[in-house]
């Protein structure tokens, strides 16, 4: 293959799992059992726990719906997908559960559709999707002082493995419904987070990701309170064949010295940190609640770039927060250059009930919508520059299915040429099409 750059205008990419508009994504087997996701990766994760207990519970024609409760939007999208499931089986066991469950699941159980809520402390215990005893088992979150038992075995439909620690989140944002969904933050105990990674790599998986709702906050309730740098470093001593760990989303505010440690030192530890910043104006961070300032995100970035040059970044961002002007829009749609992003989540604002930014002078549906396509189009800018950095390098790739690998800094590679999922491969960039990097096996 002749060696080429390829640069052309591409649409915004289309809404991930996650973001508002995201699509659904189904788990089916052979018994007749389909669970449907709505949201982020951890529901993701979680749902394919859900779907083995349903499996070992001998669950069978059945619709599961793990639901989001990050949007309005993503609750609308639930209800009709549930509606939509009545219909085409009529003779199937509806389940609700998730988020948007937990947050109201009374909503859930005045619709007819509806045989059963479940509530995110419920959704994986032994026996409970199979229970009649009761329509409705939502059970008070903030009351659960544990994480659930089912740290996942590893997703045997992809090339890597995940392994939820963390659960819950202690803050409280003004715009975010999730701790009322998830509960406070809980920590799996250092040691069987070990011992699962340790089985995952005995099986074959190269990669593994820690993830949670609010992972750096890991041990925080734990005795002695270690830090996520501790965890990790752990993994890393006592899980030596493992090739590759990765974080998911992480709080800016929170990186301790021993991951910011671990991030400049250890090439295992992949080079990508996805920072749930949201917004890139002060007053606007300072309303939203959160711990960190602009200055701070580009300090951090900047920091991490001069320790470990190569890694990328991606960021959770929301446009249209109430009181929201256009000077201070302007301010988060700069960041995204100023700190390289490579990688957005767009999150049009959403009010949720019962959220202190739900009482906020609001922005304009239509500014909200434009603010938003503005924003992925910096998101596209910025991958595009990124994209353009790597051509001609030689990048280390997870591959994920024919054709498609991962690299270390989450750019995604296309390539031409046989290689096994699951396999990491060595890829030399010879072009890019505005959305991934375009490769030869080397």
């Amino acid at each position: 293959m002749a060696t080429y750059t390829v640069i052309k205008a591409t649409p915004a990419p289309k809404p991930q799992a996650g973001e508002e508009g995201g699509p659904a994504t189904t788990l089916s087997g052979p018994d007749g059992v389909d669970v449907v996701t709505f949201g982020c990766r951890l529901n993701a994760y979680e749902s394919e726990a859900m779907r083995a207990r349903a499996s070992a519970d001998g669950l069978s024609d059945a619709v599961v719906f793990n639901t989001c409760a990050v949007t309005n939007e993503a609750v609308r999208q639930a209800r009709q997908a549930i509606r939509k499931a009545r219909r085409e089986r009529p003779g199937a066991r509806i389940i609700v559960t998730g988020c948007a469950a937990q947050v109201d699941p009374a909503a859930f159980a005045a619709m007819p559709e509806v045989d059963l809520v479940l509530g995110n402390a419920e959704k994986a215990a032994p026996g409970a999707l199979t229970d009649t005893s009761a329509r409705v088992r939502v059970n008070d979150i903030m009351s659960i002082k544990e994480t659930a038992g089912h740290l996942i075995d590893g997703l045997k439909d992809r090339a890597r493995a995940y392994v939820e620690v963390q659960n819950g989140c202690d803050h409280r944002c003004t715009f975010c419904i999730i701790p009322y969904g998830r509960g406070n933050s809980r920590s799996a105990p250092a040691g069987e987070v070990v011992e699962q990674v340790r089985k995952l790599a005995a099986e074959g998986y190269r990669e593994v990701v820690l993830t949670g709702v609010d992972v750096t906050s890991w041990g925080a309730d734990l005795p002695g309170q270690p830090t996520l740098g501790q965890l990790v470093g752990r993994i890393l001593r006592m899980v030596p064949d493992l090739p590759r760990l990765r974080l998911s989303s992480i709080d800016a505010a929170e990186i301790d010295p021993d991951l910011f440690r671990l991030l400049e030192t250890e090439p295992r530890l992949m080079p990508y940190l996805h920072l749930s910043l949201q917004a890139g104006d002060n007053l606007i961070l300072k309303r939203m609640k959160r711990r960190h300032s602009r200055e701070d995100a580009l300090k951090l970035v900047a920091e991490v770039r001069r320790a470990r040059p190569d890694t990328a970044f991606g960021a959770d961002l929301i446009a249209g927060f109430p009181t929201e002007t256009e000077e201070a829009f302007e301010n988060t749609l700069k960041l995204v250059e100023e700190a390289g992003l490579a990688f957005l989540h767009v999150f049009p604002y959403s009010a949720r009930p019962g959220t202190p930014a739900a009482r906020m002078p609001p922005v304009k549906g239509p500014v909200i919508k434009d603010r938003a396509r503005r924003l992925r189009e910096a998101g596209q800018r910025g991958l595009e520059r990124h994209l353009q950095a790597q051509v001609g390098r030689t990048l280390s790739g997870l591959v994920e299915r024919p054709g498609v690998a991962r690299a270390e800094d989450f750019t995604e590679i296309a390539f031409e040429g046989a290689a096994t999922p699951g396999e990491i491969q060595a890829f030399r960039v010879v072009g890019h099409d505005g959305a991934r990097a375009l490769a030869e096996p080397v």
